[in-house]
């Protein structure tokens, strides 16, 4: 299982990013898929998971702000991220399943306030 993720980079406060997550190696229309996120100093953590058959779970420092989806025919997902904050500065990780089984290599989403 290979999880490609991309579309990091610096924006301001109050910007916008999306990132994807690009899947391969797997059934992907039946795999639970995830971002975590991991900033400097602090612990990984949860940003949004999505099931197989779309449902969501957000963290609540997230929610109303990011956005994941996911297209089961270009096996890929992706986490819309609208309203960025200083705090929202982190390697963001694609992941499959939930607990995660597999994860990307990383993409690094820096805010500047």
């Amino acid at each position: 299982v290979q999880l490609q993720a991309s579309g990091g980079g610096l924006v301001q406060a109050g910007g916008s990013l999306r990132l994807s997550c690009a899947a391969s190696g797997s059934i992907f229309s039946i795999d639970h898929m995830g971002w975590y996120r991991q900033a400097p100093g602090k612990q990984r953590e949860l940003v949004a998971v999505i099931t197989s058959g779309g449902s969501t779970t957000y963290a609540d420092s997230v929610k109303g702000r990011f956005t994941i989806s996911r297209d089961n025919a270009k096996n890929t997902q992706w986490l819309q991220m609208n309203s960025l904050k200083s705090e929202d500065t982190a390697v963001y990780y694609c992941t499959r399943n939930w607990p995660p089984d597999y994860w990307g290599q990383g993409t690094l989403v820096t805010v500047s306030s």
